[in-house]
């Protein structure tokens, strides 16, 4: 502002007694008298500039700064835990025994070739996580409607009754809307023959797709057998994530 009011040399003596006259005016006195004056409206308007190029500095350094301290906690130097987003979960296989996951009557009558619901899922870890959804006993609740994608592979491990023995291993992705029965979303068969030494035989199937899903709708897996490797959480998983398509 100073060197705008250097610029202006030819007229600073009028510019000057403009700003006497203004020290001088009582609060609240009209200015009506200076607007003959050309130097005290030149004056005026390098102000009004000045003042407006000053505001907004501030008013952009004001909203970085409320944009970072709401992108940040700057009392703990840490991400705010998510309140917000988009529907997602990854569940993995949980590491102990499959012998508790079976039929059961609160997962509806399903087919024989996918009769086993897999109700333990780990989805606390760091290789798993639910937001925006809920997780209890096998089950993913849709809390948001919308399309969704969802996922799952079953790592089997299976320990077959002879040197040829080929079983047919199926997973299934069930989807059940509220009150009512479930429904088969997805269903992966593979059907494998191992050498005769193999003690046992290893194979995964992965499916996923697109479906549109209301809220208070649940989504489990079901599998033709439980020989499944319980202790490998990057290999057997199920999920689910919101497209906003």
């Amino acid at each position: 502002f100073p060197s705008q009011l250097k610029s202006q040399a030819p007229g600073s003596a009028e510019e000057l007694r403009c700003l006497q006259v203004l020290n001088q005016q009582p609060e609240g006195s009209s200015l009506e008298e200076l607007s003959s004056s050309q130097g005290c409206l030149k004056l005026a308007s390098t102000i009004k500039a000045y003042v407006a190029t000053v505001t907004e500095t501030m008013i952009r350094k004001s909203a970085v700064k409320e944009a970072w301290r709401s992108y940040f906690n700057t009392s703990e130097g840490q991400l705010p835990p998510k309140i917000t987003g988009k529907p997602s979960a990854h569940l993995t296989i949980h590491p102990q025994s499959l012998a508790q996951d079976g039929r059961s009557q609160r997962f509806g009558n399903l087919s024989q070739s996918c009769r086993h619901a897999i109700t333990h899922w780990g989805h606390s870890s760091l290789q798993s996580h639910v937001q925006n959804m809920t997780y209890r006993a096998g089950r993913l609740r849709v809390e948001q409607p919308g399309k969704y994608y969802v996922y799952s592979q079953i790592y089997f491990r299976y320990r077959g009754a002879g040197p040829d023995s080929g079983p047919q291993l199926v997973q299934c992705i069930q989807w059940q809307p509220a009150h009512s029965p479930p429904v088969l979303l997805l269903k992966g068969v593979g059907t494998k023959c191992w050498a005769p030494e193999a003690d046992y035989g290893l194979h995964a199937l992965y499916q996923g797709g697109l479906f549109e899903l209301k809220a208070g709708d649940e989504l489990f897996v079901s599998v033709s057998s439980l020989a499944i490797d319980s202790n490998d959480a990057a290999a057997s998983y199920f999920g689910a994530f919101r497209l906003d398509l």
